[in-house]
């Protein structure tokens, strides 16, 4: 369905970012945008899971290694 552009280190850092904004979103106490770490954690999470992003998509970015011929 979309194709692979988050590559390898990419991938691992953004799921460990999103699971820390999911985190800290949970352990914070009440403040102001209490809503945004968590859905900057998500969207991190879940563009690191399916290792796709759509706004590299948009930018033409992949950092993917090239596949060897």
């Amino acid at each position: 369905m979309f194709k692979t552009n988050v590559g390898g280190i990419d991938r691992v850092l953004r799921i460990v970012v999103g699971l820390a904004l999911i985190a800290w979103w949970y352990f914070a106490p009440g403040m102001g945008l209490r809503w945004l770490p968590l859905v900057l954690g998500i969207v991190a999470l879940g563009t690191g899971l399916m290792s796709t992003c759509p706004l590299y998509s948009l930018i033409g970015l992949n950092t993917c290694p090239m596949k060897k011929s």
